[in-house]
This record gives structure tokens, sequence and C-alpha cells, in this order.
């Protein structure tokens, strides 16, 4: 007998207190295993300030259900994953290059995840080259899929589409253009998908970038062919995430939903991928009417404004030293712009633009980034 007191409990060392502690919001989410979130809950019951911050971070989860709109405007979900990722690091560490990637498809799925049935029939218009590709949400989502199919491939995982097979040109027709191969898996694959429901779609999208991201390690070195070009995988997981961005803005709207652009550094590195991969769309561009006696190695710098901020020097010539005396011309442009510009959704024409010097070097710059994008 104790004579009506209560036994005193037992008193925790300090490094298990913090451990239990740093359970607290994969245990709000309902993510802990069952033996640790037995023992935080003994915990709880002995430590008044670990229960009133378990109670805090519960009462947050439970406004974070997956059917929550993707807009909340106090950011709640951002918060409590930054938390329990400040208290227990991932235990597979995620390569900063595949950040972007990770990032832009968590945002489509949580648009995806707020369309209604009459939503989902909605056409989204896709900006391109002057014209306008018109696909339905789910439509877009096999595009994305068929040509994340090729990173798939390249880390050894099952490719959803298969071998492609490109349709050969009749007799005097034009040759097919490089891209074809892109085109013949996107139709595959939404052919394939047609009589499934949207959000099955949805699912066997969200499915296969989950593999991805799962999969690849920040040590990963592999070949992505598109068979336009070939990347290094860590240029295509940020290529990828360029796009997922891109045609989720397409979609949300058509929706008329908000949707945000990708995070600074996310974007950052978006930028970069343009701005190396320009010399080979200025090259392409040209191709064999470069004139004999022109000039080489001049440069052009490129300075991007906004929130991934930062200068560039983007050779104009195929040589390898630049011209002695310097940039020949600068062009000043918002990051946003940019890149949107690289997915070819805006008029070269019509860019808002800060121009100074050789002219007719930023006009070639202007051209030759649409190039860089695929259907």
């Amino acid at each position: 007998m104790n004579g009506g007191r209560l036994a005193s409990a037992p008193v925790l060392g300090e490094s298990r207190h913090e451990e239990l502690r740093g359970l607290l919001g994969a245990w709000a989410l309902r993510a802990c295993p069952a033996a640790e979130a037995a023992e935080l809950e003994q915990h709880l019951d002995r430590c008044p300030d670990c229960a009133e911050e378990a109670a805090r971070l519960r009462h947050a989860a439970t406004r974070l259900g997956p059917d929550d709109p993707l807009d909340r405007p106090d950011n709640l979900r951002r918060q409590v994953l930054d938390f329990c990722l400040a208290r227990r690091p991932a235990a597979v560490p995620l390569a900063p290059w595949a950040g972007p990637y990770a990032a832009e498809t968590a945002k489509l799925d949580a648009l995806l995840r707020d369309l209604g049935r009459g939503e989902w029939l909605e056409v989204a218009e896709l900006p391109w080259h002057g014209g306008v590709l018109r696909r339905r949400p789910a439509e877009v989502l096999c595009h994305l899929a068929a040509v994340d199919g090729l990173v798939a491939v390249a880390l050894g995982l099952p490719d959803p589409v298969g071998a492609a097979r490109p349709r050969l040109p009749g007799r005097g027709a034009p040759p097919a253009p490089p891209w074809e191969v892109l085109v013949e898996r996107t139709e595959r694959l939404t052919d394939e998908q047609g009589d499934r429901p949207p959000d099955a779609v949805r699912g066997f999208w969200r499915r296969q970038s989950l593999d991805l991201i799962r999969t690849v390690a920040p040590g990963t070195e592999a070949e992505v062919d598109y068979g336009v070009a070939t990347l290094p995988v860590r240029d295509a997981f940020i290529d990828r995430a360029f796009e997922c961005w891109i045609h989720a803005e397409d979609v949300a709207r058509a929706v008329d939903y908000p949707y945000a652009a990708p995070a600074p550094q996310h974007l950052r590195q978006m930028v970069d991928l343009a701005a190396r991969m320009l010399p080979a769309a200025l090259a392409g561009r040209r191709g064999a009417a470069e004139p004999a006696d022109r000039a080489t190695g001049r440069v052009l710098r490129l300075v991007i404004e906004g929130p991934a901020a930062g200068e560039w020097l983007i050779p104009l010539d195929p040589t390898a030293d630049p011209a002695p005396a310097g940039p020949v011309a600068e062009l000043v442009v918002d990051g946003v712009e940019f890149c949107q510009l690289a997915a070819a959704h805006r008029d070269p024409d019509r860019l808002p633009v800060g121009e100074f010097g050789d002219r007719a070097a930023i006009r070639e710059v202007l051209t030759a980034l649409p190039l860089l994008s695929r259907p």
C-alpha cells in the first residue's frame, strides 16, 4: 500500500526524452510504429510539455486529411511536415536534384485530389509554339507518365508504355519530327488508360512518380534517352519537375484553381538547366546556315530576376573560348517568364525583358529558348 499516493513515474534520461519528443510529428499523423506509439503515449501521461505539444500537433493533423484543399492559407501541411523532418530526418535521403520533382509531383497530386467529376472533364489548353494543345487532366497525366517512363527505364524500373513503335511515314510524306517517339508514347498510354476512371489514372501516375523518388539516390548515375536528346539522370529529374509544374499550371488554369510557382531554390535549378541547354538549342537553330565569317567566342550575360535571381554566361558560338572583350549583350528577365518561354508557353516577341548590347544576339537567345520544349 502507498497510503493513497500514486507511485512516481520513472524518470527518463534526457536523450530518450528527446527521442520520444522527436516522434510527436509522426505520432500526430498516425505514422508512428505501434511499439513507439505505445511508449510515447505512456510518456505523454507523465510529461506535460510533450503532452501539450502533442495535442497541438494532433489538432493540426486532423485538418490535413487527404481531401483537404491545396491552398490552405496557414500552410499547416508544410508546418507539420517540416516539423517531422526536423525531428527525424528521412531514412533515405533525397538527392538535391530530385527535390524539385518530389515537390512538383506532390503539388500536382494535391490539386488533382480537389477536382470534382465535372472538372476532370474540363479541357486544359497547353500553349505551344503559338498554337494550343488541348487535353483533359487525365490525358495530361498520361503524357507526364509516358515521358517519366523513360526515366524509369534508366533506373531499372518498369516502363509503363513498353517499347515504342514509331509510325513510318508514307511515301512522299515529310520525315517524322524528332520528338515522334514521345508523341507515340503519349498516345499509346492515353489509349490504354482511356477507359479507366480519372482518379484511377491519377493513382497510376502518382505511384509511378513515387517509385521514381524512392528509387533514385544522391549518387545515382544513369543516362536518360529521350530520343531527341540524352540527359544525365540528375538533369532528367529537374526536366521532369519542370514539365510537371508547367502542365499542372495548365490544368489549374482550366479549372480556375490557384497554383504557386516552384520554390525559389527549385526554380533556380530549372533556370540553370535551361541555361546550360541553351547553347545546343542555338547550334541546332543555326545549323548549316551559320555564316563562315561570323566572329566566334561571343557570350551573352543572362540575368534572372525574381526569387531565382542569378546570372549565367551563355556561349553563343560553338567554341570553347569566350571572346576576351566580354559579353556582347545582356538579357534581363524574370525567372518564371524565362521558364515559361523555355516551355514554348510564351511569345518571344512579347516577353517583357531588359535588353543591353547586341540586339541580334538577344534575339537569337529568345527564339532558340522555346526549342528546348517538347510536345
